[in-house]
């Protein structure tokens, strides 16, 4: 099909929407909608318009990244500006339909802010609130606005505008050229250039070549990849396309794990409707460019994250770690040359490509271009996902967008990256997020999960429940890292028993040496790591509950002064 073709139908169909003569009502149910009861929410309203014989149209989006807002609804009446409600229950509805659709009257004591051309006397430009303010919205800039399982949506806010520019004016080299200028690095955690990664496989003159999209997520307290499918899978989508076409691949994957409904859902209507439109299959938009796409789904299993995992995972085998070489751009899924890439990098690429690489560069500080997906939980204000330029400190993530720690308590500890990141005090909370800074400071910027405690919490306890995590999650396959874990986490139970010994921390720090040293992948390699900076940063803890048989925070309860307790 032409891309102008289905470019005007849908900026047709997108004007009807916007500028007809119905009310226009929009839900948010993506994750963190629907887990804070957005389907009662949208059956409710279905109810009410049909209570009331009103005509108007309703689309479910994604989430708009303002999770603590969650269940958000926004309504347009014709002629008028949208207006988003927060944290609304079924209870609410009724008095939203008369107050707002039946008298046009936007009830201001639920509202958050609006959005459109009309000022709403009383709100403020949903753009400048404190959460909104900073943030720069390229993977995400549809997330919340359209209706991520109409292909029309996305077609008419400049969708598939890359594809075509890249099928029509490009080749795969000066794809790859254009990547480069923007300086994208990986968004899974390693930070790795992705026109690097692109050039390895493009190198290859094998007939099959696959593009992996990796979408486990099994990080606690990341969701920005489940995020981008669960709110615009077709940013995603044509990133997958566009890297088929730089590296002159044949197939991709979407890898997710088993269970993320919504995610999956999504990202196969997705699917359905490119192939549909003929954005995948033979010829795509009228080119010679031909290339499939497919969900692949695994099972709960966070080591198959790792890429040559994820490879072994979708040709039907145990998700565990290949040893490299040879490395997937020679040998990889089914032995054919294969390339492997994190949702949010990938849903970059669209962007990049219709607005240049040196749009993108503009972005962000120094080596670490463009923004950062941010997933901000724990003893936060304003808890949510947040797109921001890479450059912003950890100071103004936590204080100036998602509104500091509750209650007037005191920030003690920061969690990033994962449960293999690292485990950060306040003397680095003015660390730039930039992955050589975040490095430097003992930690990795990762998927993007910032998990941010207050003074009540206990650092060994923390510490034990990542070592708890990396120990459940190890497959198992190397001695260092199956035995290594499981150690320690023994003696960081003791600890937080009040068995400590003096000789723990020492001998804690021989197990991560091992670790590092001979696991295969980066589960082992990195297990040690939140141990390692915790010992950096919280030493003062350790030394309490090992030496006076107490947590300073009273979390541990268990703890107690017993000559029971007492080693030998």
């Amino acid at each position: 099909m032409n891309y102008l073709d289905l470019k005007s139908k849908a900026e047709n169909n997108w004007n009807l929407l916007a500028n007809g003569s119905k009310p226009w009502i929009r839900v948010g149910t993506a994750l963190c909608g629907k887990a804070a009861g957005a389907d009662a929410v949208i059956e409710r309203v279905r109810g009410e318009l049909s209570k009331n014989s009103i005509e108007a149209i309703i689309n479910e989006v994604g989430c708009l990244g303002l999770c603590y807002a969650e269940p958000l609804v926004d309504i347009l009446n014709p002629g008028g500006s949208r207006v988003f409600y927060r944290n609304v229950t079924p209870e609410m509805v009724p008095e939203l339909i008369e107050s707002h659709l039946k008298r046009n009257q936007p009830l201001n004591k639920y509202a958050i802010g609006y959005l459109g051309p009309t000022p709403i006397y009383g709100l403020i430009p949903i753009t400048e609130l404190a959460t909104m303010k900073p943030q720069v919205r390229i993977a995400l800039r549809n997330a919340g606005h359209i209706d991520p399982g109409d292909i029309q949506h996305y077609l008419a806010n400049g969708g598939y505008l890359g594809l075509h520019k890249a099928l029509t004016e490009m080749t795969p080299e000066t794809v790859i050229e254009e990547i480069t200028t923007s300086g994208l690095r990986g968004r899974g955690g390693a930070g790795f250039p992705t026109a690097i990664k692109w050039k390895f496989l493009i190198g290859s003159n094998e007939p099959v070549k696959y593009i992996l999209c990796n979408c486990e997520e099994g990080d606690p307290g990341a969701f920005n990849d489940k995020g981008i499918l669960d709110s615009d899978p077709h940013t995603l989508l044509e990133g997958i396309i566009i890297a088929g076409y730089a590296t002159k691949a044949s197939k991709g994957y979407i890898f997710i794990r088993h269970g993320h409904d919504g995610p999956i859902d999504r990202a196969q209507r997705a699917i359905t409707e490119a192939y549909n439109n003929g954005l995948l299959g033979k010829n795509i938009l009228e080119s010679e460019f031909n290339f499939d796409v497919e969900v692949s789904l695994t099972g709960d299993s966070y080591v198959s994250g790792e890429e040559t995992a994820l490879m072994e995972s979708i040709e039907g085998k145990r998700a565990m770690p290949r040893y490299r070489p040879p490395f997937p751009a020679q040998f990889g899924l089914w032995g054919k040359p294969s390339n492997i890439n994190n949702v949010k990098t990938l849903s970059y690429v669209p962007e990049i490509i219709a607005k240049g690489g040196k749009w993108f560069s503009g972005f962000g500080v120094n080596k670490s271009t463009g923004t950062a997906i941010l997933c901000l939980t724990g003893d936060v204000v304003y808890p949510g996902m947040y797109e921001i330029p890479m450059g912003l400190t950890i100071r103004e993530v936590i204080y100036d967008i998602a509104g500091g720690i509750p209650g007037n308590k005191k920030l003690k500890i920061l969690q990033t990256g994962g449960p293999l990141g690292g485990v950060l005090n306040t003397s680095k909370i003015d660390v730039p997020l930039d992955f050589e800074a975040m490095a430097e400071a003992g930690a990795i910027l990762g998927s993007g999960g910032i998990i941010i405690g207050d003074e009540d919490i206990c650092a060994v306890d923390l510490t034990r429940v990542l070592v708890a995590f990396c120990q459940f999650e190890s497959c198992g396959k190397c001695f260092p890292c199956r035995l290594g874990t499981t150690h320690l986490l023994e003696i960081l139970e003791r600890i937080c028993r009040g068995d400590g010994d003096d000789k723990d921390m020492t001998q804690m720090e021989s197990i991560g040496k091992s670790l590092q040293a001979g696991s295969l992948c980066g589960h082992g390699q990195l297990g040690f790591n939140p141990v390692k900076s915790a010992f950096q940063y919280f030493a003062e803890d350790f030394k309490i509950h090992i030496k006076e048989k107490r947590c300073p925070t009273g979390k541990c309860s268990t703890i107690m002064v017993s000559p029971s307790r007492t080693r030998p």
